[in-house]
């Protein structure tokens, strides 16, 4: 049973999409252990406890400096236990420690068909409202592995959308979600579960 540990810091519907297909089986051999939070107000967190699921907030603003937080936050993160860390929408920047440990064992989503509009600065309606502004016609969503980099570590899954000329950052940013996002994560969150997937230098190979 693989034991995954969600890390999000808003409302939280790529935690949901993972929620509702464990129950419904699309993800198997997999329980998740809990839910950690930057954000008090997270919408997320409320999704983890109407779920059963242990929800944790940990917030940088509440240690003196970034490095007893990142102490706390891999303390917290080693508490449970997790097989699989997943980064759904998760606003912090991870520990150099953390991505040395659990290497090859941490996923993002990211909403774009990475290398294009991803990096630092890349994240939530500011991607979108860059792909609006580019003018490019295709779209989508991302899965990769973290490494020490800004979405630059192997790429795992991804998925395309069409952009439509009358999209505002809003709605494309709806429509990435429900056609790529939702579907890539609890998909790649399966072929880890199932052992389907593996690292080789650097690329991802289905097995």
């Amino acid at each position: 049973m693989l034991r995954i540990l969600v890390c999000v810091s808003g409302g939280g519907t790529n935690l949901q999409a993972v929620i509702d297909a464990i129950g419904d089986g699309r993800i198997t051999n997999t329980e998740i252990a809990g839910v950690i939070s930057n954000n008090k107000n997270a919408y997320a967190l409320t999704r983890a406890r109407q779920s059963g699921i242990e929800a944790i907030c940990l917030s940088p603003k509440d240690f003196p400096d970034r490095a007893a937080f990142n102490r706390a936050f891999l303390d917290k993160v080693d508490s449970c236990l997790p097989d699989l860390i997943v980064l759904a929408g998760f606003l912090v920047t991870i520990p150099a420690a953390m991505i040395e440990k659990y290497r090859n064992r941490i996923i993002n989503i990211h909403p774009s068909l990475i290398p294009s509009f991803c990096g630092v600065g890349f994240y939530g309606l500011k991607v979108h409202e860059a792909v609006l502004a580019r003018g490019v016609k295709v779209t989508g969503a991302t899965v990769h592995f973290v490494d020490e980099g800004t979405d630059t570590g192997p790429i795992l899954l991804q998925k395309s959308v069409e952009v439509n000329e009358d999209d505002t950052p809003e709605s494309l940013q709806r429509r990435v979600m429900e056609e790529a996002e939702w579907q890539l994560l609890p998909r790649a969150i399966d072929l880890i579960a199932n052992g389907k997937v593996s690292v080789t230098d650097g690329k991802v190979r289905y097995k």
